[in-house]
């Protein structure tokens, strides 16, 4: 790594160092912590400003946040830092530009990996997770991020957790009526319980028919206690099921969907997940998979995450369809293409299915040999398949639907169009979670449905038509209906969407079918077998019914054990059983209360929350991190949150006016914040629809790592090129291979922030992150080109301090026409960039200009103070001791940012051409009088040569000003 000089030669004692750097740095963080220069007021209540103010109220609010940091014990390397800068240059903006900015940080800190390190050590999880915290907090503040330091907390402090656990007896204490009107005029909404109970006393509600152990027809006086406690929990947003769950015996605990891979092992340490049936907490996101989805249009988030999003919901319009078996209950299937019911030839259900609890005891006439997977009877044969299935989980069975296994189950259904007898098969790819756990089955329409006909030798019906000389196989695009008609309905040269109407409204007016929506979304599994994460605030009785504790007895505090670990088995032990750790804590397990009844012995639940559940909410824990009566305060909501708020338009539904964080959360903890926050909003706790209005993926920082002969990472920091070696690189004289990716500790290519601070200071650091590409792409990290990062900060100083004196070198005579043109624009498009989050070539601008003052005699005050303003987002420190040494008492973060003068933005400009390896790749419009140094500095921070480069290095950048430039890949 190149080190920059940590001493100062003595003819110029004041020239810009690391070590120069960390003492102004240093004094700064200090002077921003006393002055409380970042402390964001509020517009009422205790948080005011360093000054003692509340919120101006001619400052518009601006609410700026990073997502939840998990506090690991390996502490940041220099990828982590990315994001928070980011949000830190944005957020110090728009303060010099007049916003009240709300900035903070805190932490998530239940989750796995502190429960793990204390299962081998023994240590507390709290302890570990506090130190790492205390570090995290180190290597940010030395960052010198301003975020509001009163405004930070962990999930694990009690305050929170208590609020954590108020949120989820909301939740349980709430029902989902579809028909309630919402504020913002839609229909479904949650409602409290009380309202349900309230409803069915009166008769203006019905009891429902399809509750376990309630008669049909049965009224609410007609029910006992039990009978109405099972009726209110069935439809309760928090409830207890048994339902088949993700059971990872290696882990010992269950999963969520979410948290199983693709090759159905879980995400954290790989160990394999099987399907279980055990009762577990489920919240009911499934009542708000409409909204989930329709709100995505209301927001501004990248597309990419919005598509990910409705692909998880999973929304589907189509028809329900029922068939009748004989011998059997009839088969309820859901399908998207009713207009194929004609060329429906089979049957498959899940091997869960209720249909198969009893088959045939013999295969019916016309069964063929390639059905009954050599079994003797239908029942041998399913029973066998049954077992075969349930040692693979639903991801397996998803990924193994190529090789097509099933057997026939005996079963003949009838083809409510036609009357023709369908072959029911069983089948692992066709699974009991997922819609009604059967399929109509169109060889002729979809491709998995043809090839599982060709392998059992069934019957293909094409019901759409074709040209001649379509090759046989299945017809999925659109086109004229075909072989579809009955003596009372004919679709036949219909369009798809014309014959999808009229056989649905066919179906309905035969009560064998109706128009449905069904979602890929399921309910959150809540539940985990852990120690480290929130309990829940429930106690059972002796019928084993959950009851929902006061708010005065929370929070409910997780109790010393002398085992954090939740027992874990062989990671292929299917057949085992959850047992958490708090199950074995009987002093605590076992609680006498008296909760209106007079004093009784109650169980607590001894599973804990997911850690999902505290980064559901965080964004409304910042408005006020210490309030104690109510979750947060519906004026301050309104403020920071409400729709229409600060720069919002009118109309909006609000939010959080800017998130930044990774991609690989666009699932998960979006979507459950969104939940979460809809809860609240449908129970009058806050007014904005959505948590997080404006959306931003930061790329990532990569780099590269290297491996000898033996495929072992030796340390890149000791790596070398050498021409000599076949690889080009060699370590200790041996050949050394480079790759390309994330940087972590166990590849030996992580370079921690404290090494960068030492080496060039935290603003050369903070620069050269901003400075390297788009934000929103991913970036190769290089040492040794810092130091470009450096030499700007070092010009800049250089154009105020004399580095042998430290006296001022400014002028006070006003700017030459020249450099008042170049400020302007700089001025102009630095205002544009930061607008729109392109800092890089904010960056780029302001080196442009801080280059052409460096050639002047001495640098003119009006420039020099508009240039340090403007570099203050970037580079706080040394922005803040120029403007100090400028004769400023106030920190620069006071000072407005400068705005351009429309007189000395007219100049004649030219159109630049920007090339990567010959090929176009942008364009910029420059002045004519353009230099070859400030093009290319325009061209390397363009995002088109950016993408174009993809993370290479530059060997050569041709420049033709004003015209041309054209940058030479590596």
């Amino acid at each position: 790594m190149s080190q920059a000089p940590t001493t100062t030669p003595d003819d110029v004692p004041f020239r810009y160092t690391a070590a120069l750097a960390e003492q102004i740095e240093l004094r700064w963080q200090d002077e921003w912590e006393r002055r409380g220069t970042f402390f964001t007021p509020n517009p009422s209540g205790r948080l005011t400003d360093g000054e003692g103010n509340h919120a101006d109220p001619a400052a518009r609010p601006f609410y700026v946040m990073d997502m939840f940091p998990y506090p690991s014990g390996a502490g940041l390397h220099v990828g982590h830092p990315l994001g928070y800068i980011a949000t830190d240059v944005v957020g110090r903006y728009r303060r010099m530009c007049g916003d009240n900015v709300l900035h903070a940080l805190a932490f998530d800190a239940f989750g796995l990996p502190a429960e793990q390190y204390a299962v081998r050590t023994g240590q507390h999880p709290r302890t570990t997770t506090e130190a790492n915290i205390a570090i995290m907090q180190r290597q940010l503040r030395r960052l010198g991020l301003a975020h509001d330091p009163r405004r930070s907390f962990a999930t694990i402090d009690p305050d929170y957790v208590r609020w954590t656990q108020w949120i989820f007896l909301q939740v349980f204490g709430a029902w989902y009526d579809e028909d309630a009107v919402r504020p913002d005029g839609g229909r479904g909404r949650a409602r409290p319980v009380s309202e349900l109970v309230e409803e069915l006393e009166q008769g203006v509600r019905p009891v429902p028919a399809d509750v376990p152990g309630v008669p049909a027809g049965a009224t609410w006086a007609d029910l006992d206690p039990a009978a109405r406690r099972r009726v209110v929990d069935s439809r309760r947003l928090a409830y207890l099921s048994d339902t088949p769950v993700n059971w990872a015996p290696g882990l010992g605990t269950v999963l969520a969907n979410e948290e199983v891979t693709a090759d159905g092992r879980s995400e954290r340490d790989n160990f394999p997940v099987f399907q279980r049936n055990l009762r577990q907490w489920n919240m009911r996101i499934t009542a708000y998979a409409d909204r989930l989805t329709d709100d995505l249009d209301r927001i501004d988030w990248p597309e990419k995450v919005r598509s990910m999003q409705r692909h998880w919901i999973g929304r589907s319009t189509g028809a329900r369809v029922r068939f009748a078996v004989q011998g059997g209950d009839a088969v309820e299937v859901f399908t998207t293409r009713p207009d194929t019911l004609f060329g429906a030839t089979f049957m498959v259900v899940s091997p869960e299915h209720p249909l198969l609890d009893e088959v045939p005891a013999a295969w019916p006439d016309g069964t063929r040999d390639a059905w009954t997977g050599g079994h003797a009877s239908p029942v041998d044969a399913v029973a066998a398949y049954r077992a075969e299935a349930a040692a693979k989980t639903a991801v397996e069975r998803q990924q193994d639907a190529g090789r097509k296994t099933g057997v026939f189950t005996g079963h003949l259904a009838v083809n409510p169009v036609n009357g023709a007898l369908l072959p029911v098969f069983t089948a692992d790819y066709v699974l009991m979670g997922y819609g009604t756990g059967a399929i109509m089955a169109v060889p002729g329409g979809d491709e998995r449905d043809f090839a599982f006909a060709q392998a059992f030798e069934l019957p293909v019906v094409h019901t759409i038509d074709a040209p001649e000389g379509t090759p046989e196989g299945a017809r999925t695009g659109d086109g004229r209906v075909v072989n579809s008609a009955n003596d009372e309905v004919d679709l036949n040269g219909l369009t798809v969407a014309e014959a999808k109407e009229r056989i649905v409204a066919w179906l309905a007016e035969r009560g064998v079918g109706e128009k449905a929506v069904t979602y890929r979304l399921r309910d959150w599994l809540f539940s985990r077998q852990r120690y480290w994460g929130e309990p829940f605030p429930i106690v059972y009785d002796e019928h084993d019914t959950p009851i929902a504790l006061p708010e005065s007895a929370l929070p409910v505090e997780l109790p010393d054990v002398p085992d954090f670990s939740p027992r874990t088995y062989a990671p292929d032990d299917a057949d085992s059983e959850p047992e958490p750790p708090l199950g074995r804590n009987e002093e605590w397990l076992y609680v006498e209360l008296d909760l209106g009844d007079g004093p009784r012995t109650y169980r607590r639940d001894a599973n804990t929350m997911p850690n999902w559940a505290g980064s559901c909410w965080y964004h409304l824990r910042y408005l006020d991190p210490r309030s104690d009566d109510v979750i947060v305060d519906p004026e301050l909501e309104q403020y920071w949150l409400g729709p229409g708020h600060g720069h919002q338009p009118a109309g909006s539904v609000g939010g959080v006016d800017l998130y930044v964080g990774g991609v690989e959360h666009a699932v998960l903890h979006l979507l459950y914040a969104r939940f979460w926050h809809k809860v609240l909003y449908d129970l009058g706790y806050v007014r904005s629809a959505e948590p997080f209005h404006k959306l931003f993926n930061q790329g990532y920082i990569q780099a590269y790592a290297y491996t000898d002969e033996r495929g072992v990472y030796v340390p890149a920091a000791e790596v070398v090129e050498d021409e000599a070696s076949p690889t080009g690189f060699s370590h200790e004289g041996e050949p050394a291979h480079r790759e390309y990716g994330k940087i972590g500790k166990s590849l030996k290519n992580a370079v921690a922030p404290d090494e960068m601070y030492e080496a060039y200071g935290a603003d050369t650091l903070r620069v050269y992150e901003m400075s390297m590409g788009p934000l929103d792409l991913s970036r190769p990290w290089e040492t040794r080109a810092v130091v470009g990062a450096q030499r700007f900060l070092q010009r800049l100083w250089r154009n105020v301090v004399d580095e042998r004196t430290g006296e001022l070198v400014v002028s006070d005579d006003a700017p030459s026409t020249e450099t008042l043109r170049l400020l302007h624009r700089t001025v102009a498009d630095v205002r544009d960039d930061m607008e729109a989050m392109r800092i890089n070539t904010a960056i780029a601008k302001l080196i442009v200009l801080n280059n052409h003052l460096t050639t002047l005699e001495r640098a003119p005050r009006a420039a020099v103070e508009a240039l340090v303003v403007m570099t203050a987002p970037v580079a706080p420190h040394i922005a803040d001791e120029l403007w100090e040494r400028l004769g400023h008492d106030r920190s620069v973060v006071h000072a407005r940012f400068p705005e351009a003068d429309p007189a000395y933005l007219v100049e004649e400009t030219v159109t630049c051409v920007l090339q990567v390896a010959g090929k176009v790749r942008g364009r910029a419009e420059v002045p004519a009088s353009v230099g070859e140094d400030e093009l290319r500095e325009i061209a390397l921070a363009d995002a088109g040569v950016q993408r174009a480069l993809d993370g290479r290095g530059v060997r050569t950048v041709i420049v033709r000003a004003p015209k041309l430039v054209n940058v030479v890949p590596a």
